[in-house]
């Protein structure tokens, strides 16, 4: 399925942010992997407090192997493309520690809401 499903309901679009464990992850060291996750999360709220970032956080047990995600967020500007890149810039994302998916999200208009988003400016 690709495109706007046609509802008789208005729908409000987000960028869905997918991360998954990346190529490089089990053969960088403790300390390396330990140093790019606090970059990552410095990365993560820098998104929140430029108001790119609605909300955030990991994923845990069974999925699908081998590559099952670890981390979703969801994101308000408009642009897949854009989201893609200010993702792509993470530390971890480029060490290879991760690596992430930006896909477009809908629902039902005012079905979700962000009230940490309004307060961490």
């Amino acid at each position: 399925m690709s495109g706007t499903p046609q509802v008789d309901f208005a729908l409000d679009t987000f960028e869905c942010i997918v991360l998954y464990p990346g190529p490089s992850g089990r053969a960088l060291p403790d300390e390396t992997v330990q140093r790019l996750q606090a970059e990552h999360v410095q990365h993560m709220r820098a998104l929140q407090r430029r108001g790119i970032l609605l909300v955030d956080g990991s994923v845990d047990g069974p999925a699908r192997e081998p590559d099952p995600p670890i981390g979703f967020g969801l994101a308000r500007t408009g642009s897949v493309d854009d989201v893609r890149s200010v993702m792509e810039a993470d530390p971890a994302v480029q060490a290879g520690l991760y690596r992430v998916d930006v896909l477009t999200f809908l629902c039902p208009a005012g079905s979700l809401e962000f009230p940490l988003a309004k307060t961490q400016t």
